[in-house]
C-alpha cells in the first residue's frame, strides 16, 4: 500500500531519542500509531498501544514495524520529550496547505485549558494556545504556556511560528498587545484585537473616536455600517457594526491602525432584553460587513474545536503532564478534531470517532482529508 500523507510530515521532525540498542521504533511509526489510536478513541498510553496491537495488521501494511508495536512506556517517554514547537510546525504545516479562501484567510487565536493536567500555569493547570483557522475549521499550529507564565506569553510565540502573509489574525481582549500587532504586520498579516480595560489608554481612545464621530453625526468622518439579526434558541439578537477609518487620538505605538470598530449587540430571550457594546482595533480597512464577519468567525473555536475537545476527547479529564507529553497529545486531539471534522457523514463528531477505531476503511478516509499532493 502507499504511504499515507500522514506519514510524510515527520520525515524531517527531530528525534529526541539517543541512539541506543534500546532504540527500537522509528519516530514515524511511533507518532502515526498515536494519531491513529486518538482519532480512534485512545486517551491513554495503555489505550493507545492496544489499539496500536490490534491494528498491527492494518499499521503493517504502509509501516515497516520491524520490531512491533511500541510498548506504553515508549510512547509515554518520547512524547515527554519531543519538542512541542516542533512537532506542532510539522503538523501546522500539513494543515495549512488544506487552507483554502478567496481574499484575506481569517485565523483566531485562543486558548483552552485542559484542567485536570495540574501544571504550574497562571490557570494552574495545561493551557495551549491554538490558531485556527475558521473557514477551513482546521488547527494550524498551537503555543503551551510554560510553567510560571500566562496565555498573553505564548501568543507571540505561536504567531512568529504561523505563516501569516494574507491572514487576517482575531485575538481576545487578553491578546490585545502591541508585540501581537507588530508579530503580525510584520508577517504581512492584519490584526483584529478586542479592546477591553486591560489597555485603558486604547480603550479611552477609541471610545473617545466615537464620541467625536457621535457629536458631529459622523459629518466628515469615513464610515461604515452593518446589521445582521439572528434567531435561535428561544433567543432573538440584533448586532450593529460600525467602522471609523483612519481614526485620530489613537496610541502611536499601535502598527498601521486602519480602523476602530463598535459592535453594538441587543439580546431579548425570555421578554428580558439586554445591551452590550464591544470595542475593536484592526490593520485592515475592509467593509463593516467583512469585519463583521471576522469578528463573529473568532467565536467558531469555541464550538468548532474547544467544545470538541472536551465533549467528543474529554480533554478537560485527561491528566497527562510528564514533560511535553501534554502538550504534544493537545497537539494531536486538535489534529484529530480537524480531520473528523472534514470527514464524510452527518454524524456527531463521538459517532465518527467510534466509527474510525472500528473501521479501518474509514480511518483512512479520515487520514486522507489532507490529501497526499499538498503534503510539503
Amino acid at each position: 500500500m502507499p504511504p499515507l500523507p500522514i506519514t510524510a510530515i515527520f520525515a524531517d521532525l527531530p528525534d529526541p531519542r539517543r541512539e541506543t540498542a534500546n532504540k527500537l521504533h522509528r519516530l514515524a511509526d511511533i507518532l502515526v500509531i498515536a494519531t491513529c489510536a486518538v482519532i480512534g478513541g485512545a486517551e491513554s498510553w495503555e489505550a493507545i498501544a492496544a489499539y496500536g496491537r490490534t491494528k498491527a495488521d492494518f499499521f503493517g501494511r504502509f509501516l515497516p514495524l520491524e520490531n512491533g508495536i511500541p510498548s506504553p512506556d515508549t510512547f509515554e517517554r518520547v512524547f515527554a520529550k519531543l519538542d512541542p514547537g516542533a512537532f506542532a510546525q510539522a503538523f501546522g504545516r500539513w494543515m495549512a496547505a488544506a487552507c483554502e479562501a478567496t481574499g484575506l484567510i481569517p485565523i483566531a487565536i485562543d486558548g483552552k485549558s485542559a484542567r485536570s493536567a495540574k501544571r504550574d500555569t497562571a490557570t494552574g493547570c495545561l493551557h495551549v494556545v491554538t490558531a485556527w483557522a475558521a473557514e477551513n475549521r482546521l488547527v494550524l499550529g498551537t503555543a503551551t504556556v510554560a510553567d510560571g507564565s500566562n496565555e498573553i506569553a505564548a501568543i507571540p510565540e505561536l504567531l512568529r511560528a504561523l505563516d501569516l502573509a494574507e491572514a487576517v489574525v482575531t485575538i481576545d481582549a487578553a491578546g490585545c498587545q502591541v508585540e501581537n500587532a507588530r508579530i503580525i504586520r510584520q508577517q504581512e498579516g492584519h490584526y483584529l484585537l478586542a479592546v477591553k480595560d486591560n489597555q485603558p489608554t486604547l480603550r479611552a481612545a477609541v471610545e473617545a473616536a466615537f464620541d467625536r464621530a457621535c457629536e458631529s453625526d459622523f459629518e466628515g468622518v469615513r464610515s461604515d455600517g452593518h446589521e445582521e439579526a439572528d434567531e435561535g434558541h428561544g433567543r432573538h439578537e440584533e448586532r450593529y457594526v460600525t467602522v471609523i477609518y483612519d481614526p485620530s487620538g489613537l496610541p502611536p505605538d499601535w502598527p498601521d491602525a486602519a480602523a476602530v470598530i463598535q459592535v453594538n449587540r441587543e439580546r431579548e430571550r425570555g421578554g428580558e432584553r439586554t445591551f452590550t457594546s464591544h470595542y475593536y482595533l484592526t490593520s485592515n480597512a475592509g467593509t463593516a460587513a467583512e469585519i463583521a464577519g471576522y469578528v463573529r468567525g473568532h467565536w467558531d473555536i469555541e464550538n468548532g474545536l474547544h467544545w470538541v475537545l472536551d465533549v467528543v476527547f474529554r480533554e478537560d479529564r485527561s491528566r497527562i503532564r510528564q514533560g511535553h507529553a501534554g502538550s504534544n497529545l493537545a497537539m494531536i486531539r486538535r489534529v484529530a478534531a480537524s480531520l473528523l471534522g472534514r470527514a464524510p457523514g452527518k454524524e456527531s463528531g463521538v459517532t465518527k470517532r467510534l466509527k474510525a477505531g472500528w473501521d479501518d476503511s474509514y480511518l483512512l478516509q479520515v487520514l486522507q482529508g489532507i490529501p497526499a499532493c499538498i503534503v510539503r
